[in-house]
């Protein structure tokens, strides 16, 4: 979506109005592979679909929308050893975006740092095209040729050409026509505009840099099920011994492959007892297994609760974990994400006083129509989006009073809530949280910027837990594969003091779980 009026006189339609502007050759800076399994590449989908690009062949030309730009200031240093073309009407639209202190603004104006200082370095043509590995990202090795000339083009009399994004266009149709030994590719965000260069003959990619997950892929589950035959192949290299009250076990073989550090296995088979244990060491070709603790008998309750099925079973071994500083749970509605993760947190500030509070906040976006501002503090101004918050303390308090009666119960509940916290995330820079319980809930709706921005709050002794649907993304432009909690759940994969569970199995109510699964 662009929200400001370009310029409509920067690319003339005529032929004999315009010189051809040649993009230089290929140099013989070689290609750059990354090495970083977590560095997604932009190009790497496009490679892969057209088969036409290879270490030898021409570099392609990739034209850049603003809202490429706009969305991610360093996206000119994604594309590798191609050559970055940007249309004169692309600085226009940078220059309109520059004001305010929304994200859009912040992003213009680094975007617009960023090719000031490669148009001012030395040696700097912006006639020949500036090398992009002259910067401090040595991953970019190709050139950034701006728009210096008008170029002509041929497109259809009914595109208006006051429109930036047919202005973009008739940039990639001149530039496609005026090499046509090069692959010219249109890099945008915008679906329609991508439609568009298609229906044109053009070739169009959406930046792949920000996703996390490429589609056909699936989101780290957490857990993995041992094969029927797993203890009949570790019979002869089988390792295990006592420690702690709990089991270890050594184990071999192919199935370590698939593992990593703090996953939950879990063997279940008729007629044989089951085994469920987390991935506690890794080691060459060799896993240790710890089993666990049963959330799910009586005696080791959570705040009155205990764990209904295997995954919340896994879940509150995570939450419940000194050595576990950090914790994702994913899951459809009614799952028991909350209950579990304010269940274990008074318990462990209440009983254990392992941490002195809870800190609880959430991503502020509506699912329909904004109501518009909030009066009173700031815990009354997050008291409508904390719905969820004040249905479980309601749900704990009164587990947790048993017969003590209206003033046992009044008095559970104060203390629970002068022990609960909650904090708007806007407010969240700068702070360093020291021995906190900080629940993030709904954090499919964060960028991954904002994720990072919450989690580099967490001081000594302190705990922090992401929550979130990845089905019930409301905030715009965010899916699946972009999403914070998605980036989180990534990146903190295999990290020794971090953990992820999937939830798969709703607790709610038979209506609840239906629904999920039928609308």
């Amino acid at each position: 979506m662009r929200t400001a009026p370009p310029p409509a006189s920067v690319i003339s339609p005529a032929a004999d109005d315009a010189a051809a502007l040649i993009a230089p050759a290929p140099t013989e800076s070689g290609t750059a592979e990354r090495s970083d399994s977590h560095t997604r590449s932009p190009v790497r989908s496009a490679r892969r679909s057209s088969g036409r690009s290879s270490p030898n062949g021409p570099k392609r030309l990739f034209v850049l929308d603003t809202n490429v730009l706009m969305h991610d200031p360093s996206s000119l240093f994604r594309f590798e050893e191609h050559d970055i073309f940007l249309p004169m009407i692309v600085l226009e639209e940078l220059d309109g975006h520059k004001k305010g202190m929304s994200d859009v603004a912040r992003n213009a104006r680094q975007a617009s740092r960023t090719l000031d200082a490669l148009a001012a370095q030395k040696g700097a043509d912006i006639r020949q095209g500036m090398p992009l590995a002259a910067s401090s990202n040595r991953e970019a090795t190709g050139l950034l040729l701006f728009q210096t000339e008008l170029l002509a083009h041929q497109l259809p009399a009914s595109l208006p050409q006051g429109k930036a994004d047919n202005q973009i266009l008739g940039v990639v149709q001149a530039l496609k026509l005026q090499n046509p030994e090069r692959q010219v590719v249109l890099v945008s965000k915008d679906i329609n505009m991508r439609v568009k260069a298609r229906a044109l003959g053009l070739e169009a990619e959406d930046y792949q840099n920000d996703k996390t997950l490429d589609d056909g892929e699936l989101l780290y589950p957490g857990s993995l099920a041992l094969p029927h035959d797993f203890w009949t192949r570790q019979s002869k290299t089988l390792e295990s011994w006592q420690q702690g009250g709990q089991t270890y076990y050594r184990i071999s073989g192919p199935v370590v492959d698939k593992l990593s550090i703090n996953q939950f296995v879990y063997y279940e088979s008729a007629g044989e007892p089951p085994l469920y244990a987390r991935v506690s060491e890794l080691r060459a070709k060799q896993a240790v297994l710890r089993t666990l603790k049963d959330y799910t008998h009586l005696k080791h309750s959570v705040w009155g609760i205990t764990s209904r099925n295997r995954e919340q079973n896994f879940a509150l071994n995570l939450l419940m974990d000194p050595e576990i500083d950090f914790v994702t749970l994913a899951g459809t509605a009614g799952t028991g994400k909350t209950l579990m993760a304010l269940a274990a947190g008074l318990t462990q500030v209440l009983d254990e006083r392992r941490y002195t509070e809870i800190i609880m906040t959430r991503a502020t976006v509506s699912v329909g129509e904004d109501i518009g501002f909030l009066p009173g503090t700031e815990e009354e101004k997050m008291g409508p989006w904390m719905g969820a918050l004040d249905d479980n303390l309601e749900f704990l308090a009164k587990g947790d009073g048993g017969n003590a009666g209206e003033w046992g119960r009044a008095a559970t509940n104060d203390l629970i809530r002068s022990r609960v916290k909650i904090k708007n995330m806007n407010f969240m820079r700068g702070r360093t949280f020291m021995n906190k319980y900080v629940i993030i809930d709904e954090a499919q709706n964060l960028t991954p910027k904002q994720m990072k921005t919450l989690i580099t709050r967490a001081g000594p002794g302190t705990k922090i837990i992401c929550m979130g649907n990845l089905a019930q993304i409301d905030t715009p432009y965010l899916t699946e594969g972009s999403s914070g909690l998605t980036f989180a759940v990534d990146r903190f994969k295999g990290w020794p003091h971090g953990g992820h569970i999937t939830l798969a199995r709703g607790e709610r109510s038979r209506l609840a779980d239906f629904a999920s699964e039928v609308l």
